[in-house]
């Protein structure tokens, strides 16, 4: 059983978790079922719902977390999608943005395009991510592990890394209903 033995909860079930605990914080969420499972369990104008960029969500939030410091800013990614982008996480780890929280949902496998295995289960991303200078990494496997660990991270300074392992069922979500143009504008509206 991938990815690891006694991992039940899925992406979507980890998501619907975390955005019931989230408010009004800008969340920039990777491409792929990602952006589409949280389109589909909560489309909010504070979400910015990548398309078609892998491995670019982190970069992203980190520019919204130093612009906007007094938001505190989720980033909800994919293991394949930090492995494409690993710089990003040296680069939070030195700038130490204090309210920027990583939620990295990890099933091992690069999911939208067919379940090809990433090498998630020889790189603990949580480890890279303490490595370069996260304040506070957790790793978990349930929900309720996430939600208490989540709420924890939501009263600290970051940075922060939330690792969920998670498994390779993906949620029978449609694709985003709207344009890039469309996201970027309300966003910028919403986290003004």
């Amino acid at each position: 059983m991938r990815p690891e033995e006694g991992t039940l909860i899925s992406r979507a079930q980890a998501i619907a978790a975390l955005l019931e605990l989230l408010t009004d914080q800008p969340v920039i969420i990777c491409n792929g079922f990602p952006s589409r499972e949280a389109h589909k369990i909560a489309d909010r104008p504070t979400h910015f719902y990548m398309i078609g960029s892998m491995g670019n969500a982190p970069a992203i939030a980190l520019g919204v977390a130093l612009a906007k410091p007094n938001k505190q800013v989720i980033t909800f990614d994919g293991d394949g999608n930090v492995l494409m982008g690993m710089g990003t996480l040296a680069t939070v780890g030195a700038l130490k943005p204090k309210n920027f929280i990583h939620v990295v949902f990890d099933n091992e496998v690069y999911g939208t395009t067919g379940n090809q295995p990433t090498i998630s289960n020889v790189v603990p991303l949580e480890k890279v991510a303490k490595a370069a200078g996260y304040v506070n990494v957790e790793r978990v496997l349930d929900r309720d592990d996430l939600v208490y660990e989540f709420k924890d991270m939501l009263k600290k300074d970051g940075p922060s890394m939330l690792l969920i392992k998670v498994n390779e069922f993906a949620e029978d979500a449609g694709r985003v209903l709207h344009e890039p143009p469309d996201i970027t504008k309300r966003f910028m509206k919403a986290i003004e």
